[in-house]
């Protein structure tokens, strides 16, 4: 009888090689044949399981976005234990990529982010992926603001959106070198602190006047 073909590992055993090529080379660097090679199957196999090399570049960085919420999920609370001030500490450096066994991940994933730009199709399945992880620090803030004693009750959406955006630009900076992971972390720890420490109001609007509470 014929051996039964698993087509989701076989897809995921691509995806990956996607990955290791992207990293190596950039997108411009992922043909083929090579993706072939790697995956240690048929060209006719890749093309059985992607009709196009943007479907399977789609595939491939919703496969690194999965592996991400995967460790995400595994360090939010499951009980009382974990508070979710902590949890969404560990989620925000998680989806950061701070971790220098993270660093491929996150040079594939700029990858993605800068080809995205000229590709409507990539950016649609980004967007879904941000979209996704803003819902999650939304829902972890608002958690978080009501298990600090004390603590002022930030905006969840708004703070959302302002950390997706801290954890990008970490990324990248940590990347080229401009900040070490520690001081990426750092920067990381101070923001989430000041979540809870602020005073309420807006920062005041006054040039050059910066607002230390």
């Amino acid at each position: 009888m014929p051996r039964q073909v698993d087509h989701a590992d076989r897809r995921r055993r691509i995806a990956e090689a996607v990955c290791r090529l992207a990293d190596e080379r950039g997108l411009e660097g992922v043909t083929l044949r090579d993706v072939a090679a790697r995956a240690e199957v048929s060209m006719g196999a890749v093309q059985r399981c992607f009709r196009t090399k943007e479907e399977m570049l789609l595939f491939a960085v919703r496969h690194i976005g999965d592996r991400v919420v995967e460790r995400v999920g595994a360090r939010t609370p499951g009980g009382p234990a974990r508070s979710a001030a902590a949890a969404l500490g560990h989620a925000a450096a998680e989806v950061a990529l701070l971790g220098e066994e993270h660093r491929a991940e996150a040079r594939v994933w700029l990858a993605f982010v800068a080809q995205a730009a000229v590709s409507e199709p990539l950016a649609a399945s980004l967007k879904a992926d941000y979209a996704a992880l803003q819902e999650m620090f939304t829902r972890l803030v608002a958690e978080a603001g009501e298990s600090v004693a004390h603590a002022r009750r930030p905006d969840p959406s708004h703070e959302a959106r302002t950390l997706l955006a801290l954890t990008d630009g970490l990324t990248a900076q940590v990347l080229i070198g401009h900040l070490a992971p520690e001081q990426a972390r750092e920067v990381l720890h101070r923001h989430l602190a000041g979540l809870w420490e602020r005073p309420e109001g807006p920062p005041p609007d006054a040039p050059g006047e910066r607002w230390t509470g």
